[in-house]
């Protein structure tokens, strides 16, 4: 009895009755039918109640979940239900989904043919990183009576853990490839420069650059022949997170670290199909989650384990301290992705000596954030005067990160400043100019 279920449709049936009992106060004749009412409401209660247990199996279902979330996607949870009875059931699947989801009111209604399977999903979009526990999926069977139903319960308490975004690296990987050919593969986009790795010699097409025209091979084949170069591979790139107190900042239901954490699984993953060495590391007090820079096959799974729990720790990042431990593991010439986060000039002055000793034998890039919400407020048409002063004031704000962005410049270090939304694109592309200027 503890898998029966009443449902609201009985309730009804028997209010119906009490009302036809009150009203057989005042004519009499009603409560014959009163009585017949109420008898056919059990009679029909006991008959569903009937056709639904003696079936032991009547019902039957799965829930398919991936092996792990991909922290701020969308993550299809599929459900697999089959109709064991041999009459059509309504069913309400209600599935106890992660707390951290704060879903309460989950349910879904189907209705299932005798002997059939249905089959449907679920979006789950996770916001933090870490674990996240299913209860029991719980399906509710009932005749087209629906006077009462049965629960069945299935795969209770599954642990699936949420790692970085890991969804769209497939596209991205297409943004690297297209930023190096055009649609068809046919020809080359002209770059500013190219490498002196040599690749081969081939026949030249419209579009390549005549300063690399091989006049020896031209005069045996009688042919124009060019030198075509590659980009230099096995070089070191090392992705660096700030997990400071500023970074906790939201965005969209995701902070400025999980934006951060996304966008450098991306980066990895195109830093090591492009040949190059992918290494990382996180700092606040001192340097964590360190992973040393290297291309080997399981080289994008480690970074993924490494930044698989990383949370904000609320201190001021010591750079002083990201200096010396910079110094100290990186002892060859690499490029260097910091991701962290300015508001004030103030702020950048503080620590620029750091940032410059970093420099001297690093290319340096560093990747801070636009407020959005101050983005929003300067590109809104003001409708008062108070709104006005606020736009001012966003403006300021604005002005001071384009302050940023040329103090850093004054010193050689490179920036990517964007909108939480955009930073996979921006510092993707980033990292591709540099390759393609050739001058790290």
């Amino acid at each position: 009895m503890k898998n029966l279920y009443i449902h609201t449709r009985f309730f009804l049936m028997l209010i119906s009755v009490g009302i036809i009992y009150v009203f057989a106060f005042f004519f009499p004749w009603l409560v014959l039918v009163a009585h017949i009412f109420l008898l056919l409401v059990f009679l029909l209660a006991i008959v569903e109640y009937l056709f639904l247990f003696n079936e032991k199996e009547g019902v039957s279902a799965q829930r398919i979940l991936p092996e792990k979330l991909s922290n701020g996607d969308e993550n299809p949870v599929k459900i697999d239900i089959k109709n064991n009875y041999n009459f059509k059931i309504n069913v309400n699947v209600i599935d106890e989904i992660p707390f951290q989801f704060q879903k309460r009111d989950f349910l879904i209604k189907k209705k299932i043919e005798s002997r059939k399977n249905l089959f449907f999903q679920y979006i789950l979009e996770p916001k933090e990183r870490g674990e996240y526990s299913f209860g029991a999926l719980n399906v509710y069977a009932s005749s087209p009576l629906g006077l009462i139903a049965k629960r069945f319960r299935f795969q209770k308490d599954v642990m699936l853990p949420a790692y970085p975004s890991f969804i769209h690296l497939r596209k991205y990987e297409l943004m690297a490839l297209q930023n190096e050919f055009l649609l068809g593969g046919t020809k080359k986009i002209r770059k500013l420069g190219h490498t002196m790795e040599f690749e081969q010699i081939k026949e030249y097409v419209p579009g390549d650059d005549i300063r690399t025209v091989n006049w020896k091979a031209t005069s045996k084949s009688n042919r124009l022949m060019v030198n075509q170069f590659q980009d230099e591979k096995a070089q070191r790139v090392f992705i660096i997170i700030d997990k400071g107190r500023t970074m906790k900042m939201p965005f969209k239901g995701l902070s400025l670290l999980d934006y951060s954490i996304n966008a450098s699984m991306a980066l990895a993953h195109i830093i090591l199909k492009k040949g190059d060495r992918a290494g990382m590391m996180t700092f606040s007090k001192k340097a964590e989650n360190m992973v040393a820079a290297d291309h080997k096959s399981g080289q994008l799974k480690k970074i993924s384990e490494a930044l698989y729990n990383v949370k904000t720790d609320f201190f001021e990042s010591d750079f002083n301290r990201l200096y010396q431990d910079v110094n100290f593991s990186l002892n060859q010439r690499s490029l260097i992705l910091l991701f962290t986060n300015f508001e004030t000039l103030d702020g950048l002055n503080r620590q620029i000596k750091y940032l410059r000793g970093i420099s001297k034998n690093h290319l340096l890039v560093v990747v801070f954030f636009k407020n959005a919400e101050l983005h929003q407020l300067i590109h809104k048409k003001p409708n008062s005067t108070q709104e006005i002063y606020d736009q001012i004031i966003a403006e300021k704000f604005e002005f001071e990160k384009k302050l940023i962005i040329q103090e850093l410049r004054k010193y050689g270090i490179f920036s990517v400043y964007t909108l939480p939304e955009n930073l996979n694109v921006d510092v993707i592309n980033k990292y591709l100019e540099i390759k393609a200027r050739g001058i790290l």
